[in-house]
C-alpha cells in the first residue's frame, strides 16, 4: 500500500544564496495492508520530514513514493487531493479547522466530502466522539475553543471517521490520559484488522509495543548513510 524507494529530500535556503541542504537520501521502506510501521530516530533525524513527503506536503528531490497506486513524488495537485480524500488519512499533532464549525461537523467532514449521507456521517462522528470521551454538550461548539487534549481527540476522531486504506499517525497518544490512550490504540488495532497500512511516529514506547509490527530507524536515511 505504501512503497518508498530511494527517496531523497533537500531544502534550498533562498535567503542564504540558494544553498542546498540535503536532509534525506536513499530512504526505502514498505508498509503492507494490515501493518503498522513505526519510525524511530533522534529528534531531527527526519521522521516528520518523511511523513510530510508521504502526505505530499513536501516535494521530493528524487526516488519514488507510491501510495495506493499513486506516485506522490510526481503526482499533480488534483491527484494529491483525490488521494487524501479517498486513500490516505493523516492524524497530525495539531488540529487545524475552520473557526466556528461545530465539532460534530469537523469530525464528519471526511465522510461528507466523499458524498456520504449527512445523517450517516454525523452518526459515525458521534460514535467516535463518544468513544473518545468528548462530552456531547461540546459537539455543537467549535473545537478551536477546546483544551489541547480535547483537540487532539477531535483530530483523532476525524482521522478515523473514514476507513482510509492508508494512515499516517504523528504522535497520536501524546498528552492523552490512560483511558483515552487505550481508546486510540484500540482504534489503531481495529484499523489494522480491516487492512489499513499505517505509518507512524510513536515516542511512547508502550504504544509502539502495542501497535507496531516493526520499527524503521530513519537515521539510516541520512544523506551520509545513503552515499
Amino acid at each position: 500500500m505504501i512503497c518508498i524507494e530511494n527517496l531523497s529530500k533537500s531544502f534550498t535556503l533562498h535567503n542564504q544564496g540558494g544553498a542546498v541542504i540535503p536532509v534525506m537520501g536513499g530512504a526505502s521502506l514498505t508498509v503492507s495492508p494490515g501493518e503498522c510501521v513505526g519510525l524511530t530516530g533522534q529528534s531531527g533525524a527526519g521522521k516528520s520530514t518523511l511523513m510530510r513527503m508521504v502526505y505530499g506536503n513536501y516535494l521530493t528531490a528524487g526516488g519514488s513514493l507510491i501510495v495506493g497506486g499513486t506516485d506522490v513524488a510526481t503526482a499533480e495537485p488534483r491527484e494529491i487531493i483525490a488521494l487524501r480524500r479517498h486513500t490516505l488519512g493523516y492524524v497530525s499533532q495539531f488540529l487545524r479547522v475552520v473557526p466556528r464549525v461545530p465539532t460534530l461537523d469537523v469530525v464528519a467532514e471526511p465522510l461528507l466530502a466523499l458524498g456520504n449521507p449527512a445523517d450517516e456521517a454525523r452518526d459515525r462522528a458521534a460514535s467516535l466522539l463518544k468513544r473518545l470521551n468528548i462530552p456531547e454538550r461540546l459537539w455543537a461548539l467549535s473545537p478551536t475553543t477546546f483544551s489541547g487534549g480535547e483537540q487532539q481527540r477531535v483530530n483523532i476522531a476525524r482521522g478515523f471517521a473514514h476507513a482510509y486504506p492508508a494512515l499516517l499517525l504523528d504522535e497520536p497518544t501524546a498528552s492523552l490520559d490512560a483511558t483515552n490512550r487505550e481508546v486510540v490504540l484500540t482504534l489503531i488495532e481495529e484499523a489494522k484488522v480491516r487492512g489499513a497500512a499505517i505509518l507512524g511516529i510513536f515516542h511512547d514506547e508502550g504504544a509502539r509495543s502495542w501497535v507496531c509490527d516493526r520499527l524503521v530507524d530513519v537515521t539510516g536515511f541520512t544523506p551520509r548513510a545513503a552515499a
